[in-house]
């Protein structure tokens, strides 16, 4: 702000109020602003601005303007003539067309106070360009002009009263359903904003993209106050309401729930609603278990009618040290269908964190906990078929690792049958902490023991490397939850799997390749914090 106010030329000396009043002209003078403006600039203007995106506003700093400052401001002197010096000597003596280059580049919540500095300003923040140009980089609002026109609204109403009242709610968000979770991704599409809920392909299609379905937008209509409207059920956009609770958290009401009604009542809704999350009809599950679980989780997600709490969630953070990016991936989870999961690192550990839930293990839960600094070394192709010589290899380490020793460096057997000590790039345990293992230069073969189940006949038959750990299982209503050992495989950058040892199955992994803008955390404090409040929610 230094800077700006050597600049804009404005005064230094505190007693430049009292020389206004000693060479104030009688009220015929000529001036830029009538008396009612000049008392609003008189005084401190505290400017306030928002950085671009959903965040909130950041403090600026704040300039004190006299009277005696709005005469350099706005170009005239202690007599009320114009000055008009070939060299400019404030902002307000630079051409108009400059002045929108520069109002252009501030961010959109600073520019409301920079109107009240003085007549000229306000005139030239009405230009369509400066709020055109916010909307675009604070937003990615782009090629939108005709659209705005046939509605009528200017960029400056869509900035004013949609985009920035509204920029808390864009960005990734988990529902409150219990032990289902899942992913909301709050966007702007046009000249809306659009709620989408993420939902996996139809099991056992893991390498399928996400399907969406929108649960709520917000607009305009011709330029007055936004509109909330829901868009859950099959009868179109209806009147909806949009609540804050608190900071990260917000909640969705229905004001119309009887759209969401089907003439052929709740028979007609749940054969619906089949085939939209499943894919087939109740016919086609042969599974008794399948069955019931299907059906309870139709009675249980369907009495919410749209009225639900969201809490925000972020994308976990990369660093250099990363075995693979992390993100967010689809998984199979036997009977339960495909699941959200978050693969985030921590140090010599990677994790996975469930958005998506079951009665079993529900959203929020910790499913995978891998330990980097224990690789397995894979043998030949034919003992890999053995689940005998799976388990101990893992159990040899999960015991070790029970009993707080550091593991042995795994042996490793080629293709040949002839060993090695250790396989190269393999952890290496010293006094000062351990270093994970490196990406090897070359896929190893691999196949899924005989007798484990898995809900992919096909999967990748190459991987580059495998590392002990544990996933989480639970009885029904997540009774009894414990850790039991299994192998994680990491097959290439966008899949891993996880062989349940106890269970007898896999589950393969493919990552969500959507683009999810305003997901990114702050920092990793943040992250951890909000991984943290997850498993509290459902716990």
């Amino acid at each position: 702000m230094a800077a700006c106010a050597r600049l804009c030329g404005v005064g230094q000396s505190r007693r430049c109020r009292r020389r206004q009043r000693q060479s104030q002209q009688d009220k015929d003078s000529d001036s830029d602003m009538d008396e009612e403006e000049e008392e609003r600039i008189v005084g401190r203007v505290r400017i306030e601005a928002a950085p671009p995106g959903p965040t909130g506003p950041a403090d600026l700093g704040t300039v004190d303007i006299t009277a005696n400052d709005h005469r350099v401001w706005c170009g005239s002197t202690a007599t009320g003539s114009p000055e008009q010096p070939s060299n400019p000597q404030s902002l307000v003596e630079l051409p108009p067309e400059l002045l929108v280059e520069i109002f252009a580049l501030l961010p959109g919540a600073a520019l409301p106070n920079l109107a009240l500095v003085c007549k000229k300003f306000r005139q030239i923040l009405n230009t369509e360009t400066i709020w055109r140009r916010r909307c675009a980089e604070e937003f990615g609002m782009k090629g939108e002009p005709r659209k705005m026109e046939e509605v009528g609204v200017s960029s400056r109403e869509l900035y004013a009263k949609l985009l920035h009242p509204y920029r808390h709610i864009l960005g990734l968000w988990q529902p409150d359903i219990g032990p289902y979770g899942g992913l909301l991704n709050v966007v702007v599409e046009g000249l809306f904003i659009i709620g989408w809920m993420y939902l996996p392909p139809h099991d056992p299609r893991v390498e399928d993209p996400m399907r969406r379905r929108p649960l709520f937008r917000i607009h305009l209509l011709d330029g007055s106050k936004a509109t909330v409207e829901c868009m859950y059920g099959h009868k179109g956009p209806h009147k909806g309401d949009i609540q804050t609770v608190k900071k990260d958290e917000f909640s969705t009401k229905c004001n119309q729930t009887d759209h969401h009604r089907m003439p052929g009542g709740r028979q007609e809704e749940f054969r619906t609603w089949l085939e939209e999350e499943w894919g087939r009809t109740l016919e086609d599950i042969f599974h008794e278990h399948m069955q019931e679980l299907i059906l309870m989780k139709f009675i249980y997600t369907s009495q919410y009618d749209n009225c639900l709490t969201y809490r925000r969630i972020y994308l976990p953070p990369r660093l250099p040290s990363d075995l693979l990016e992390p993100g967010l991936f689809k998984g199979t989870y036997g009977s339960h269908g495909l699941e959200i999961v978050m693969l985030s690192f921590h140090g010599t550990r990677a994790r996975g964190t469930k958005l998506t839930g079951d009665p079993n293990v529900p959203a929020g839960q910790l499913t995978l906990d891998v330990d980097l600094s224990c690789p397995v070394c894979l043998p030949d192709l034919d003992s890999q078929k053995s689940m005998d010589v799976l388990s101990r290899l893992v159990q040899e380490v999960h015991e070790q690792v029970q009993r707080g020793c550091t593991p042995r460096s795994p042996t490793c057997h080629t293709e040949a049958g002839a060993e090695q000590n250790e396989r190269p790039g393999a952890a290496s345990a010293s006094g000062s902490g351990v270093t994970t293992a490196d990406p090897p230069s070359e896929l190893q073969p691999f196949v899924l023991p005989l007798g484990v189940m898995a809900r992919n006949e096909v999967y990748p038959r190459t991987c580059k490397m495998c590392f002990y750990g544990t996933g989480l299982i639970a009885g029904h209503g997540f009774t009894s939850p414990e850790r039991t050992p299994g192998l994680f495989v990491l097959f290439d950058d966008d899949r891993f799997g996880f062989i349940w040892l106890e269970l007898k199955s896999f589950s393969l992994y493919s990552r969500l390749t959507d683009n999810l803008p305003y997901a990114q955390a702050p920092s990793v404090e943040r992250f951890e914090e909000m991984l943290r409040s997850m498993q509290s929610w459902t716990s």
